[in-house]
């Protein structure tokens, strides 16, 4: 894909999934692959308040976790001196149960917000119903670190939908009706893809997947109005790109931050 050197110089809001066949055979001292080349690279090109979502689970070896995960998000908070702003849940909705191990089922996955100080972007997705939605909250009185107390005023009027958790469900496999992504073994939702889209950058931003694999961090992107660059190696995966990222885009409308949440669940 396009990698220009004065493309990267523009801030990059960054989206990866780590392919499973290189996350579990992360160590510290003897990766597979550079991530340790890939992390510094990414900490380079990210402007202040750029954003990096880093979505990775583990794999078990030898009856244990590997911890991957963890590894690398503390690589990147005390190496890299970026800050981790959110540990998000990417949830499967109806993985099924776990045959090969005798434990429970694994039906989620990291998704790591990492900054460079406070994001300069955040568009909330608000679909999140209020079950007492337009009640008055009544005034209160609350202790204060200092012991004093501190009245707050009331009357604010609750509204219909509130910002969203950080657990975020989806329904994968060839049931989430995602296109071209068949000859791929470990693509997510599109759906994942843009919601960290709308909420990380705005229209003419660019997004980065060093990990490009079928592109739907690229279709994604593309879709709602950014600038993209995508990186991969393999060439039937970077075909597979091509050939979704060649798409027709209907014409963007209007964000209301107000996302539906049938989209996501």
């Amino acid at each position: 894909m396009d990698t220009q050197q004065q493309k990267y110089e523009r801030g990059v809001y960054c989206l990866d999934d780590i392919p499973k066949h290189l996350r579990k055979h992360f160590k510290p001292a003897q990766a597979s692959w550079d991530f340790f080349g890939v992390a510094w690279q990414l900490k380079r090109v990210l402007k202040p308040g750029g954003v990096i979502v880093w979505v990775v689970a583990d794999a078990t070896v030898d009856g244990s976790e590997t911890l991957t995960s963890m590894k690398q998000a503390i690589h990147f908070r005390e190496v890299c001196g970026l800050n981790v702003h959110d540990t998000m849940i990417f949830k499967k909705a109806g993985s099924g149960p776990n045959i090969h191990h005798p434990r429970y089922g694994h039906c989620w996955e990291f998704m790591f917000v990492l900054t460079k100080g406070t994001p300069a972007t955040f568009n909330p997705h608000k679909t999140r119903k209020n079950a007492t939605a337009g009640k008055y909250d009544p005034p209160q009185t609350k202790t204060q670190r200092n012991g004093e107390l501190k009245a707050y005023a009331g009357n604010r009027t609750r509204p219909e939908y509130s910002i969203e958790c950080n657990i975020w469900e989806y329904v994968v496999g060839l049931w989430n009706g995602d296109k071209g992504v068949e000859n791929h073994p470990a693509y997510f939702p599109e759906r994942l893809a843009a919601d960290h889209i709308l909420s990380w950058s705005n229209p003419g931003d660019v997004v980065l997947d060093p990990f490009a694999g079928s592109g739907t961090t690229l279709k994604m992107a593309k879709e709602h109005g950014r600038r993209w660059i995508g990186i991969e190696v393999n060439p039937a995966y970077i075909e597979i790109c091509w050939k979704r990222v060649a798409q027709g885009v209907l014409p963007l409308v209007p964000n209301d931050n107000n996302h539906d949440s049938a989209t996501r669940r």
